[in-house]
């Protein structure tokens, strides 16, 4: 049968698509696979089109879309901390031992599997070692390192790009513009303490329309994600996506105010500018220390305002 799920279209065709397709063919695909690359909406789509491919498959006494498929588990992170508990991992691992219901074999999708804290690893670690029948696990993640060592050596590994879909959030072209204006600015010199007061006062308008641009963002690819969830999605379940999803929507703001400063230093750097050589180092160190922060629960807000009061000194120092 033709399946229904279709690949990403940039990734049709490339050598691990074909790998996995080849080996679905001939019966032949590993019991685990660890999906990774840098966009979690791209592995999630790779995952339904495999787990389309197995499930839909000839044998099969009836056909669903994947991710409404009797016979299609998925474990999520929960609630604010968005971890993956031990108790959910034993609920996931209980289900896949029951016999399929009509499809030739289950699959399981771990979305984000890196959230599973110490003790949900170690449960998932004794399935791995003993995967139950005709079933395939598919472990989705941003940050394969994350992972137990003894977890990634168990599993077949294939890395998937980004598709580079452009940002649609509203205000934030404008806000690159403002920023990059803001660079040019600072790099004519500061002349006096009232240009030093204009200069602080843009660093906290940034800030502002930074946090404004974020939420809308959210909202608008939330409500969008919101309708493919299914139905009986727990409460905490969405709370834990809803944050993933802001989380994943300001690394990429952050990363595109780090491609606009390579940007603008660019053509300076080309042009012998030592001093714009000096602040376009410190401010990538800057902004990339800052995201590392992000991590560790810092504020956003707190992370940008550091950044730009920063970038003030690098961009304005002789």
């Amino acid at each position: 049968m033709t399946a229904a799920t279709p690949w990403p279209p940039a990734l049709a065709g490339t050598p691990a698509v074909v790998v996995i397709e080849q080996a679905i063919a001939r019966q032949r695909l590993s019991h685990s696979l660890l999906l990774h690359g840098d966009d979690p909406d791209v592995l999630v789509a790779i995952a339904l089109a495999i787990a389309d491919r197995l499930l839909n498959a000839k044998g099969a006494s009836a056909h669903f879309p994947p991710d409404q498929h009797p016979d299609c588990f998925a474990l999520r992170p929960a609630g604010k901390m968005r971890q993956i508990s031990a108790d959910a991992t034993r609920e996931l691992i209980a289900k896949v031992q029951v016999s399929a219901a009509v499809a030739p074999r289950k699959v399981a999708i771990l979305h984000e599997v890196d959230r599973m804290n110490t003790a949900a690893a170690n449960v998932f670690l004794k399935t791995l070692e003993e995967p139950p029948a005709n079933t395939t696990l598919l472990l989705l993640t941003t940050r394969p390192y994350a992972l137990l060592p003894t977890i990634r050596s168990r599993v077949l590994q294939f890395r998937f790009p980004s598709l580079g879909i452009p940002l649609a959030a509203d205000g934030w072209t404008p806000w690159l513009e403002d920023y990059r204006a803001w660079l040019g600015r600072l790099s004519a010199g500061v002349s006096d303490k009232r240009a030093v007061a204009d200069h602080i006062f843009t660093v906290y308008g940034l800030v502002a329309r930074f946090g404004a641009v974020l939420d809308f963002a959210t909202d608008e690819v939330w409500k969008q994600q919101k309708e493919k969830l299914p139905p009986d999605l727990a409460d905490d379940e969405q709370v834990a996506i809803e944050t993933g999803i802001a989380n994943g929507l300001r690394s990429r703001l952050f990363a595109e105010i780090e491609q606009a400063t390579r940007a603008y230093a660019l053509p300076r750097l080309c042009a012998g500018d030592d001093v714009a050589r000096r602040a376009m180092i410190g401010a990538i160190e800057k902004i990339e220390h800052n995201v590392g922060l992000l991590r560790l629960n810092l504020n956003e807000s707190a992370a940008l305002e550091d950044f730009l009061l920063a970038s003030l000194r690098l961009w304005t120092k002789r």
